[in-house]
């Protein structure tokens, strides 16, 4: 259908631009909203009726006669019908809609990924800071993450995964105060403990281990306790490269990888920051006020002006983070995606506003931002809200043991990423069609059982006659298909991983209802054999989506 479709838009275009010049170039095909209207829509006489001074219907019928005599319409399509005030609905011949099943079983886990681009997008997520275990906000900020990766990369796109933590600051003083008075004996309640510290029996553990002279290793670093406690630069150190392994366990569990590593403390050690804050100031962008410096940022559509570098002579956080800007900029990214939670997007406007402002010739909107709610978690009817092994909030690593990784990821990227979700572990574990993830697995399960019971070879299905495919539910269900590389597309553009599950949840739909009305297995071979390339085209679209989305596909359950 794919290449039908392909077909019939440039029949479009063509007449269309017969019509008006230019109008060819926005050529496009609907979905109607009522399937029995017909297959495909388009509303171009709708759109052009006015600039040619005609009446929209009537410009639909000259339209629809003109279509009606190309060679690509008399091919594939089987009525054109005029709706209302000019809508055109289009319905296809049966013979191109049974062409999706060729073209899935042919391009296998590649159906719907575009050619390879020379576009480099960097894609930066989590960057938690290394100062505890992965919380649930973050497990939606790493599904997120790397489902939109997958997602561009379906689009041809060079993808870069990047996780940027913050090992400088306050925070990190934090962390190896708190350290140290574990390790001296004090804890949580007694008086000696500060309200600012770090309260999780986490915190223990490193002291434990510090203390044992034990060595930890991560990704990106390895350091050897030295076991004198009062050695806090070294208990500083020892306590991050702890934490980063605990978060690299997290991630692998999650089946997350990155390419790279990214310090905030190597910003400033390479004399980046200063080097921005030069920039900006060189580009007259600053002024000194109050003992502090502060950037124009107004002059960019900021609300106020922003404070740089306070009296104290230290940057405010913004800082740093226009210079990480300006690297990924110098390292050739000309997009860049950052996935960070709702309480950033006071930074978003600031951060622009820097990189505008530093003259580096990086484009306004530059980068683009995904921001995410946080997540509450429900067990029983009741909000579970503490971890013991975090002291005050539920783990990535939690949500994994309780359910399962594919549950996790299916569930966090059920929603568009502003809007507030609530995980139900009870629903999660379920094993019913009311557990979304469970009822699009349990559909190529099913497809699986079936091609195992028959025991032939997928393969051959690719060239099998599809006539026999005439009932409603085998038409809707190659529809469902034809619509996977659209879907992919739209749901790459607006960084949406959650259309992506709710199309699975649909073709999983459209399957049962297939499976329901119709028999697979039956003894006419040409019905058999066109039935079996349908399932099994099913199969392989819900396997390339279920892997956009980082969550497995099941032969059995």
């Amino acid at each position: 259908m794919l290449s039908a479709k392909q077909h019939l838009l440039t029949a479009l275009a063509a007449e269309l631009e017969k019509l008006q010049t230019g109008a060819g170039a926005r050529a496009a095909f609907e979905s109607p909203k009522v399937a029995a209207h017909g297959d495909l829509a388009c509303t171009a006489a709708m759109q052009l009726a006015k600039a040619l001074k005609q009446n929209p219907r009537q410009l639909s019928e000259t339209l629809r006669s003109a279509l009606l005599a190309t060679p690509a319409f008399e091919r594939w399509v089987d009525a054109i019908e005029i709706a209302g005030p000019g809508f055109i609905n289009i319905r296809l011949k049966d013979a191109a809609k049974q062409a999706v099943v060729h073209e899935v079983l042919q391009a296998a886990e590649c159906f719907g990924d575009q050619p390879a681009k020379s576009d480099k997008v960097l894609v930066e997520f989590v960057s938690a800071n290394p100062t505890g275990p992965l919380h649930v906000g973050h497990g939606r900020q790493a599904a997120l993450g790397d489902a939109i990766c997958n997602l561009l990369a379906t689009q041809g796109q060079q993808v870069y995964r990047e996780f940027y933590y913050n090992d400088a600051g306050v925070q990190i003083t934090t962390l190896a105060n708190s350290t140290q008075l574990r390790a001296k004996g004090f804890k949580p309640g007694d008086a000696e403990w500060p309200e600012a510290a770090y309260n999780g029996d986490y915190i223990q553990d490193i002291a434990n281990d510090f203390l044992a002279q034990k060595t930890v290793k991560s990704d990106d670093r390895e350091f050897t306790g030295s076991g004198d406690v009062n050695d806090l630069d070294g208990m500083r150190l020892f306590a991050v490269a702890y934490l980063r392994h605990e978060q690299d366990l997290d991630l692998k569990a999650f089946d997350v990888q990155f390419d790279n590593y990214y310090l905030e403390s190597s910003l400033y050690t390479s004399g980046k920051v200063d080097a921005a804050v030069q920039k900006l100031r060189d580009a007259g962008k600053t002024y000194e006020q109050d003992g502090a410096l502060w950037l124009k940022s107004t002059d960019y559509g900021d609300d106020k002006d922003r404070v740089m570098r306070k009296g104290d002579g230290s940057y405010t956080y913004f800082v740093p983070d226009v210079a990480y800007h300006i690297t990924k900029w110098e390292r050739g990214f000309g997009r860049v995606v950052n996935i960070q939670g709702t309480d950033h997007h006071g930074t978003i406007a600031r951060v622009r506003a820097g990189l505008q402002a530093a003259g580096a010739g990086i484009p306004a909107g530059y980068p683009d931002y995904v921001l995410h709610t946080m997540v509450r978690v429900m067990r029983g009817g009741e909000e579970v809200k503490i971890s013991k092994r975090a002291g005050s909030y539920v783990t990535l690593r939690d949500l994994i043991e309780w359910t399962s990784k594919d549950a996790v990821r299916f569930f966090l990227l059920s929603r568009k990423p502003d809007t507030e979700y609530i995980f139900d572990i009870d629903l999660a574990l379920a094993q019913n069609n009311d557990n979304p993830v469970y009822y699009v697995q349990y559909a190529h399960a099913r497809i699986c059982s079936v091609l195992a019971a028959w025991g032939g070879d997928v393969a051959s299905l690719a060239k099998v006659d599809l006539s026999p495919l005439q009932s409603l539910q085998a038409q809707a269900l190659m529809l469902a298909l034809a619509k996977y590389p659209d879907m992919l597309t739209s749901a790459a553009n607006d960084f949406a991983p959650h259309d992506v599950t709710f199309y699975l949840r649909d073709l999983a739909s459209q399957y049962h209802s297939y499976y329901d009305a119709e028999r697979i297995l039956v003894d006419d071979e040409a019905v058999k054999q066109a039935r079996l390339a349908l399932v099994a085209a099913t199969a392989q679209v819900l396997r390339n989506g279920l892997k956009v989305l980082g969550v497995s596909a099941p032969q059995k359950m």
